[in-house]
């Protein structure tokens, strides 16, 4: 047939879109409304440290050198990293066992277990360490501190790992049983293999979470890093051993980092092809059940049953006051309000870096976005000295006030904030932000009716978890809070150490089931928590 020519209408022809939605590159354009925010976000939190750093240089030579070379510095070092690694294979080994119960095998009760599992991110370590100390009044020493941080601290590794035993596809699990190894064999040769990042990142996690910790090794009376800083700078009035020690703690939390970066390798453990990951067939247990559900119970009870207990008993003898309920109320008051005031903050500063690091790629979204997690590696008590010495000396309008103290818990939470924002803004599509800005909508426009809205859920995330990991914080909260200003973790701190246990309950409960109801809808709702850290 001859060719013939047909007229096709304007209206149905092919067009191009106005623009292409490419991800930013080296060399391309910087959008200035969130790059400066985030700049600002930088700048806050690093000043801290950099302010740590110089006068830690001020205080000379022979005396930084008379404080790091002390046989108690070495002992302090060798006792810190010791129970860190403690803590670190027990909870790798508890986390791991826990995850593959319940997500690979036929135990009964594996959707209760799992929420159990997760429930003591929602006990503060200083909380668990007053239950056991009131029950047991000798606990107390190293391995006191390595049982309750254990508790503690293994949901860090079972968490991720449980979310990456649901996503695994079992076709090399499959393999290896259809060859003839079994159950055990299977799991050791080739899922753990699969499983060692989320492994790794867990106990990541832990460690630093140990190196961290102010308020259980206080309380059951082992001497780590942050128990002889803060009794350095709160009691001796010490600041050069503060000082040094401070920046030991800093270099030793960075190595750990820099270590677990360079052990990953460049291993990849992505599956090859496309489609959906099929679910894997659960193994049966046998005879190994009842075993499995004793094992389970019997951790549940340590972690969850023993401070439940705990409280239960000092609530039911009163507290020891007649004004202790309007005291509690007074400290669940200011906890709202300055974990309202910090996650405000939090999410002010970080809702700009999340974007940038979201919507565009190249080394300054990179360096901005890897600058916020540098308080990530540091416990809160080296940020909260550092800012108590740059409000002594600079900002001293701001010592002691509730600015102060929320700017410490913006350092502290930046990486919560900026891993949900960013990673709602890599969820939500940019196809919209670019036809509004086609039709002639400012950047100050489109951000405001677009690309918020669409990060929405992400905030709203960062929000949430942000406020609860406020209102746990202690050793910040300690060092900065204004005069006359008692929260729940500062007033249950005070009377534990005096061994005031009937007066600390009210405070203890209040705080842990402040705690527990968002973890747990959290948890149901958000399968990143393993993923974001938790409460120092």
């Amino acid at each position: 047939m001859p060719a013939t020519d047909v007229a096709v209408p304007a209206q149905i022809r092919p067009h191009r879109l106005p623009h292409r939605v490419r991800p930013y590159r080296a060399g391309g354009r910087l959008p200035l409304l969130l790059v400066v925010p985030s700049l600002v976000t930088a700048v806050v939190a690093v000043v801290p440290l950099v302010y740590l750093g110089i006068r830690t240089a001020q205080a000379g030579a022979s005396e930084v050198a008379d404080v790091l070379f002390q046989r108690s510095t070495g002992e302090l070092v060798l006792r810190s990293l010791t129970m860190a690694l403690v803590v670190t294979v027990a909870c790798t080994a508890l986390g791991v066992a826990v995850a593959w119960l319940v997500v690979r095998t036929d135990m009964p009760g594996h959707g209760f277990f799992g929420v159990v599992a997760a429930l003591p991110l929602a006990v503060p370590t200083y909380v668990a360490g007053y239950a056991w100390i009131s029950a047991l009044p000798r606990f107390s020493g190293f391995p006191a501190a390595a049982t309750v941080l254990t508790l503690c601290s293994y949901p860090y590794v079972y968490l991720p790992v449980a979310a990456a035993l649901r996503r695994l596809d079992p076709a090399a699990e499959e393999a290896s049983r259809s060859l003839g190894a079994g159950p055990g064999r299977t799991f050791l040769r080739v899922s753990l293999r699969q499983l060692r990042p989320a492994i790794a990142s867990g106990a990541l996690l832990v460690a630093l979470y140990v190196l961290s910790d102010f308020g259980a090794v206080s309380l059951l009376r082992f001497d780590s890093f942050t128990r002889v800083i803060f009794t350095a700078f709160n009691l001796g009035f010490d600041r050069t051993t503060a000082l040094v020690l401070a920046t030991v703690l800093i270099a030793i939390t960075a190595a750990i980092v820099l270590a677990e970066g360079l052990s990953r390798g460049r291993a990849r453990y992505a599956r090859v092809g496309s489609g959906t990951a099929r679910a894997a067939r659960r193994v049966r247990l046998g005879a190994t059940k009842a075993p499995a559900v004793a094992f389970l119970l019997a951790l549940a009870a340590l972690a969850l049953g023993v401070p439940a207990g705990s409280l239960g008993y000092w609530m039911a003898r009163g507290a020891s006051r007649p004004t202790s309920l309007a005291d509690v109320g007074a400290a669940a008051g200011a906890s709202l309000w300055v974990s309202l005031l910090g996650a405000l903050l939090t999410i002010v500063l970080a809702v700009p870096v999340g974007l940038l690091a979201g919507r565009h790629r190249g080394p300054v979204p990179f360096v901005l976005e890897r600058a916020t997690w540098l308080s990530h590696a540091l416990p809160g008590l080296v940020i909260g000295l550092s800012l108590v010495f740059l409000g002594i000396n600079v900002a001293t309008e701001l010592y002691q006030t509730t600015a102060m103290l929320a700017l410490a818990y913006a350092v502290l939470f930046l990486p919560l904030a900026v891993g949900a924002v960013r990673s709602a803004a890599v969820q939500s599509p940019p196809a919209l932000e670019d036809v509004a800005k086609s039709t002639g909508r400012g950047s100050l426009h489109v951000l405001a009716t677009i690309t918020l809205p669409l990060t929405g859920p992400g905030i709203g995330v960062a929000a949430v978890l942000t406020f609860l990991t406020c209102m746990k914080e202690l050793p910040a909260t300690l060092l900065l809070r204004p005069t006359g200003l008692d929260t729940l973790a500062t007033e249950l701190w005070t009377y534990t150490g005096v061994a005031a246990y009937g007066a600390a309950a009210p405070y203890a409960a209040l705080l842990v089931l402040l705690s527990a109801v968002p973890t747990y809808l959290l948890g149901r709702r958000w399968g990143a928590i393993g993923a974001t850290g938790g409460a120092r």
